[in-house]
C-alpha cells in the first residue's frame, strides 16, 4: 500500500482554486503569474544577477493544472495583471518623457 506522502505527491490541485482534479478533467496552462511578481522578479534579478535576465523572462514555464471552471476566472485574473503591467508601463513612460521635457526646456 503507498504512503500517504507518495498519494499527495501525485494528487493534482488546481493553481487557482486548490480543487482537487482528476488528470482527465485537468485543463494544462501556464501558471498565473502577478504583475508585482513580475516587477519584484525583475528588480531582484537585475540587481544580484544581470545576465541572467534573458534566461529567465525568456524560458518558457511549466503548464500547472487548473479546473475546467476556473478557465473564466483564470482569464479575468489574467487580464487584470495585464491592465495593470500596462498601467505601470504608461506611468514610467509618462515620467521619462516628462523629464526629457522638463530637462531640455
Amino acid at each position: 500500500m503507498p504512503s500517504r506522502n507518495n498519494e499527495t505527491a501525485t494528487e493534482l490541485r488546481c493553481s487557482l482554486t486548490g480543487r482537487p482534479l482528476t488528470p482527465e478533467e485537468a485543463y494544462w496552462a501556464p501558471p498565473l503569474i502577478t504583475a508585482r511578481e513580475l516587477v519584484t522578479t525583475f528588480f531582484k534579478t537585475l540587481f544580484t544577477n544581470p545576465a541572467a535576465l534573458g534566461a529567465i523572462f525568456l524560458s518558457e514555464l511549466p503548464d500547472v493544472p487548473y479546473a475546467p471552471e476556473a478557465r473564466p476566472l483564470l482569464a479575468r485574473r489574467r487580464s487584470v495583471e495585464q491592465a495593470k503591467l500596462l498601467a505601470l508601463l504608461l506611468v514610467i513612460a509618462i515620467v521619462v518623457v516628462g523629464l526629457i521635457f522638463w530637462l531640455v526646456r
